[in-house]
């Protein structure tokens, strides 16, 4: 007897015997009230996964069988389909150029709004219709071969559309808003068309690794930050199109890549009531193993009178030839935050390329009274997207933030911006609130949040892809529950002509909160008079006017940091190939690299005080990321380097570039470098 119950996702659904079509007897095929065909998928096992070349997260492959059949929309929901509930979505249609005609896939649909179609669908219709689970697209895309893609090793022409690392819509070109139309590619074995390609199909299922054993209709993890997408899209490298790819993404998010389509079959098993077929959720990561909640006593620290210094020491630890999903070859760009129990926690993302979907966030921490920090694991990160950037802030009351890009797709072109919090010292992490929700630009946060005076959050962003042309801010006046970007939408004169504009000199800028209001901060490019540019604005960064700084301009691989100390002055530290400072003798010194300078007259002049090195031996150490190895020396510092800065309570500078950690205290700063060996 056919169940007309409408279906929630959490109901587990006992089923015997075949799935029938109403008024359709045994057909393989049904139209429903939307005109949709619905293509009858038979029962059968297949091997889940790929074993060679693909991504980490699709192995183990492991046997999986599909018990009952199912029926699935042989196309993607189309644009006239799903405005049949939803009509104000038509307003979205031709959005950023894409999907403007009835017979066009829709796009700009959430996983949330997907599933209520579905529940709308079935309600009409009196059948089960919902998304379908991971296991149950991949058996019906792959249509019983076991190659990359269904039509075998590689993917025909007629699938590939701006099949490419696209930075639409930061940098559109030619191909980029390709159509949509569904039905024009040639149909797999069952019938199905647009499997590989065209956009991304939202799926049932949490993402979560796979587990090693025979599976009976899996339905993925119990819960998790991300639902599965399959399938690929337009916009996309083709090796992202293949039949074992996945991908994934808040269920919140939507975007111009990702569309659906629909099944109609009863869920056979679901969860979290049935275990049996389940994926286990991931391992506690190794910066979440025994984190300690007492208060930290920073009482205890180093005597704020002497000058303290520590480092360089190794703070990103990850496995030599790792691929996946931390990666040995790129480790770069990271955020540093104090946790209320004296541990640090550093986070950076981890990658074989910057422009690549398999960039995600990394973190260690370093526990209190500990001189190692623990070996790197997994953070954060969309998989399959390029989740550009970090930056973490704790709040007085102990709160701490984590600020993320989150990438549409390969590349930082498109972010939107999220934000977690932890009240456990990094232990646990709430799920991700999308704060700038639309992908584009200005979203992309840089390592320099701070609180003003006044209460509100500044989360600066770069507002730009390229190495010049400026950062923006993001406000929020209410603890982080709304946001705004005042900048956005006012007019932008070129930097060197100084006047107003919409967005700080630079970008990876630093900003801080001058005594007087305004916000003060320092940029890489769009050099005024051969200087590092200074922005100022007295309107929360809603215009800014732009000013040669007394500091030398820096280029790739470099990323100032700005802060105010807790004594007072203001802080800063940079690159210089050039720099010169006073030695304990009194003599005039020049050196290169990593300098930190401080100003104590609310930034209108500057001291370099000295460079951030040890004041050892001339040896080689590795700076990771784009530094590379280099020597340090008296006279020698890192040359290059994303830097992010934390001062602790006990009134200890804490500094990561790249790969190296240093501490340091204000008294070393105020203490004049010891003079080199080879001149006594």
């Amino acid at each position: 007897m056919q169940n007309r119950a409408v279906l929630g996702l959490m109901t587990v659904v006992a089923v015997s015997g075949s799935l029938r079509a109403e008024g359709a007897g045994d057909s393989s095929t049904f139209v429903n009230t939307l005109g949709m065909k619905m293509v009858r998928i038979e029962p059968g096992s297949f091997a889940m996964g790929q074993a060679t070349g693909g991504d980490f997260d699709e192995r183990p492959v492991h046997r999986v069988t599909i018990s009952q059949p199912f029926f699935l929309s042989q196309t993607e929901v189309t644009n006239a389909q799903y405005e049949q509930f939803d009509p104000s979505h038509r307003r979205l249609r031709g959005k950023l150029g894409f999907s403007q005609d009835d017979d066009e896939a829709v796009v700009f649909v959430s996983w949330n709004e997907a599933t209520a179609f579905c529940r709308w669908l079935s309600e009409k219709e009196g059948k089960p219709y919902r998304l379908p689970t991971e296991a149950q697209w991949e058996y019906a895309c792959r249509a019983g071969t076991t190659t990359a893609y269904h039509t075998g090793d590689k993917l025909p022409d007629e699938f590939r559309k701006n099949a490419s690392n696209s930075w639409y819509p930061a940098r559109p070109g030619p191909n980029e808003v390709p159509p949509l139309h569904v039905g024009k590619t040639p149909p797999n074995a069952w019938g199905l068309v647009d499997m590989h390609g065209n956009v991304e199909e939202w799926c049932l299922d949490w993402y979560g690794p796979y587990g090693a054993g025979a599976q009976t209709d899996p339905v993925g993890p119990a819960d998790g930050d991300y639902r599965v997408t399959r399938g690929g899209s337009h916009s996309t490298n083709v090796e992202y199109l293949r039949s074992a790819n996945r991908l994934g993404t808040l269920p919140q998010d939507k975007h111009w890549l990702i569309g659906f389509r629909v099944v109609c079959s009863v869920l056979v098993r679901a969860y979290p009531e049935t275990p049996d077929g389940v994926t286990t959720n991931a391992p506690t990561r190794r910066w979440a193993w025994d984190v300690k909640q007492d208060k930290a006593d920073w009482t205890q620290g180093p005597d704020p009178a002497k000058p303290h210094f520590k480092g360089p020491i190794t703070y990103v630890k990850v496995p030599p030839g790792s691929e996946g999903p931390l990666y040995s070859r790129h480790n770069h760009c990271p955020a540093l935050a104090a946790c209320p129990n004296g541990d640090l926690l550093a986070i950076w993302y981890t990658c074989r390329t910057e422009q690549g979907r398999e960039l995600d966030i990394a973190a260690s921490r370093l526990r209190r009274g500990s001189e190692e920090w623990d070996e790197a694991d997994v953070f954060w990160g969309a998989p399959d997207r390029n989740d550009h950037a970090s930056a973490l802030y704790v709040d007085p009351e102990g709160t701490i933030h984590h600020f993320n890009g989150l990438g549409a797709a390969g590349t930082w072109g498109a972010l939107a911006t999220i934000l977690r919090t932890s009240t456990d010292n990094g232990a646990t992490w709430s799920k991700a609130k999308l704060i700038m929700p639309e992908h584009g630009l200005r979203h992309m946060p840089v390592e320099s949040v701070f609180r003003t005076k006044e209460g509100y959050l500044i989360v600066p962003c770069d507002a730009v892809t390229g190495g010049s042309g400026g950062t923006a801010v993001l406000i929020s006046k209410d603890g982080g529950r709304t946001w705004t970007d005042p900048g956005e939408g006012q007019p932008n004169p070129k930097f060197p002509d100084g006047g107003p504009g919409a967005w700080i000199a630079g970008i990876h800028a630093g900003v801080v909160q001058l005594q007087d209001g305004r916000l003060m901060a320092f940029g890489r490019g769009d050099t005024i008079q051969g200087k590092m540019p200074m922005s100022l604005s007295a309107d929360r960064g809603r215009t800014w006017t732009y000013h040669p700084s007394p500091f030398p301009p820096i280029g790739g691989g470099q990323r100032l940091v700005l802060t105010r100390l807790n004594e007072g002055p203001l802080f800063f530290a940079s690159f210089g190939a050039k720099v010169e400072f006073i030695d304990a003798s009194g003599a005039k010194r020049t050196g290169a690299g990593l300098f930190a300078a401080l100003s104590c007259d609310e930034g209108a002049t500057w001291d370099i005080r000295r460079l951030i090195t040890d004041d050892g031996p001339a040896r080689q150490i590795d700076g990771g990321g784009n530094t590379g190895k280099f020597t340090m020396s008296p006279t020698s510092a890192e040359p290059r380097g994303y830097m992010s800065i934390h001062q602790t309570p006990d009134n200890v500078i804490h500094l990561i570039s790249s790969k190296q950690y240093y501490a340091f205290n204000l008294a070393w700063l105020r203490a004049a470098a010891p003079v080199p060996p080879e001149d006594p």
